[in-house]
């Protein structure tokens, strides 16, 4: 693969690039599973609970814990406020949607009449869980930069590898031909006017993104004695990940000769299948006493990236005073085939039932995104460098899931839930501090169900928190701090029979 990113260093960057490290690795590895409103509102902590749809993407040992059949249907609608503070400057931007979290089917086959020893009952599941969603929309701009996307593409052309006839038609090429990299026949090297006058210029990049990471699923599962529950779950993943950035730079104090200002947009679309195996057990050594182990093996993705660019400047000649504007594009769309897979889970979960008034429920989640690995690029790229990079800039991390449930009467009962997980990032990435490792992702929710009959209605408010640290472009010295905060609501609406 012709490498549109000629260093490893480079990562870390909010600027989409066409060719694949460890930040594609991290996104599609690291899920944050939204399924029913009521394994939401208890922190998605069902790892020894089983009996709600969500489980079967967590343990699915807990599929055979229903005694009878169900169907879920979990729509829901949130905000997603992201506030971006680059060079002392904070700006903010949001995005409302609307989703499907969950459909569900479950039933549940009596080996015998009214049989509670042995092998008691076989559950069969069929649905889809929603592990993620990409739908964001964010800015950062700044003042008085010292580093500017020119001097990544001059330093990239004027390195002896390169020549101008090898200008990456992506990148390089776009900024030669709207005249924002010019070629210097004295000194005999490519120079641009923003770093040959001492930078100053202002900055600011808008994303818009958008997509989803989706669980299609088939759990079996068997129920000895009430007592030891054990599945097992195929799942199917469905990803799409679009896209649209754009980064402006311009001369707000008129002191760069010639330069005014450019825009460079890019736009990526990723769209992939993989699968996993899951495997799970149940077991209660007392009535009151639930314990859960599950293992899920690496998913294994195949994806393909659409991608596309494209630059406009603004450029006022100093002998004639005209103003010109240019614009430049690729001849066509790019294309890259290439897979990734994710790092093996393990799952440790208990629960303690207080008998018909409520329960607490605990999961940790062990993942080591350190083994994520990149493969079999389109035309034959071995992603060996990106490959150390993923195991040298990642760590082992426990997830933790809590929650809980009082059961106010027979219909109607309460449930709250937190979910924390840290920072995937080692301390130290390169011989440097990645300000990255300090960071986390957590939620607090509530809820409540209420059900008559064979009928129940969950609904649940999250509150998810994170942050982290991103380049605006490839080469920048300076990071953009994003800090998210998402407010979902989700409704579940549920018949058992």
């Amino acid at each position: 693969m012709k490498k549109l990113i000629y260093t490893i260093s480079i990562v870390l960057i909010a600027c989409t690039a066409f060719s694949q490290d460890l930040t594609d690795a991290l996104r599609y590895s690291n899920y944050h599973i939204s399924g029913t409103a009521r394994s939401a509102a208890m922190g998605n902590a069902f790892g020894a609970l089983g009996g709600d749809f969500t489980s079967l993407s967590i343990n699915p040992a807990g599929a055979a814990v229903y005694r009878s059949g169900e169907f879920t249907f979990t729509p829901s609608i949130g905000n997603t406020n992201i506030d971006g503070t680059y060079l002392g400057n904070k700006s903010n931007d949001s995005k409302y949607n609307v989703n499907i979290n969950n459909i569900g089917y479950v039933t549940t086959i009596p080996t015998g009449d009214n049989s509670e020893s042995g092998l008691v009952s076989l559950s069969f599941g069929l649905g889809f869980n929603r592990l993620g969603s990409f739908s964001m929309n964010s800015i950062a701009e700044g003042a008085n930069a010292t580093h500017s996307l020119l001097k990544y593409f001059t330093d990239n052309v004027n390195n002896p590898v390169i020549n101008s006839n090898d200008m990456d038609p992506y990148y390089e090429r776009l900024a030669y031909d709207t005249y924002l990299l010019n070629y210097d026949d004295k000194n005999k090297e490519y120079f641009n006017d923003i770093t040959d006058n001492g930078y100053g210029q202002s900055q600011r990049k808008t994303t818009e993104q958008s997509g989803y990471i989706n669980e299609y699923l088939v759990s079996f599962a068997a129920n000895f004695n009430h007592k030891l529950y054990v599945g097992a779950t195929v799942g199917i993943h469905d990803v799409i990940f679009k896209e649209n950035a754009d980064l402006y730079e311009w001369d707000a104090k008129d002191n760069i000769p010639y330069f005014n200002n450019f825009n460079f947009g890019t736009y990526l679309k990723t769209t992939g299948t993989g699968y996993n195996i899951k495997v799970g057990v149940i077991y209660k050594p007392t009535e009151n006493l639930r314990l859960g182990i599950a293992f899920h093996s690496p998913t294994f993705y195949k994806f393909n990236d659409v991608y596309d660019s494209n630059m406009k400047s603004s450029i006022t000649y100093l002998s004639d005073g005209a103003t010109e504007n240019y614009s430049a594009q690729p001849d066509k769309q790019g294309v890259y085939d290439y897979e990734i897979q994710t790092p093996f889970k393990t799952i440790l979960s208990g629960a303690y039932i207080f008998g018909k008034s409520g329960l607490i429920s605990v999961d940790y989640e062990i993942v080591d995104y350190s083994t994520a690995k990149l493969s079999n690029g389109s035309d034959g790229y071995d992603y060996v460098d990106e490959n150390k990079a993923i195991n040298n800039a990642y760590k082992t991390v426990g997830n933790l899931h809590i929650g809980g449930e009082y059961r106010v009467n027979n219909n109607f009962s309460l449930r709250a839930g937190y979910e924390n997980y840290p920072s995937a990032y080692k301390a130290n990435f390169q011989d440097k501090k990645n300000p990255n490792s300090d960071t986390s992702y957590s939620t607090v929710s509530g809820g409540f169900g209420f059900k008559q009959g064979n009928v129940f209605f969950d609904t649940t408010l999250k509150h998810i928190m994170s942050d982290e640290y991103l380049k605006l472009y490839p080469g920048s010295i300076d990071m953009a701090k994003y800090a998210t905060t998402q407010n979902e609501v989700i409704f579940t609406l549920g018949y058992r029979f």
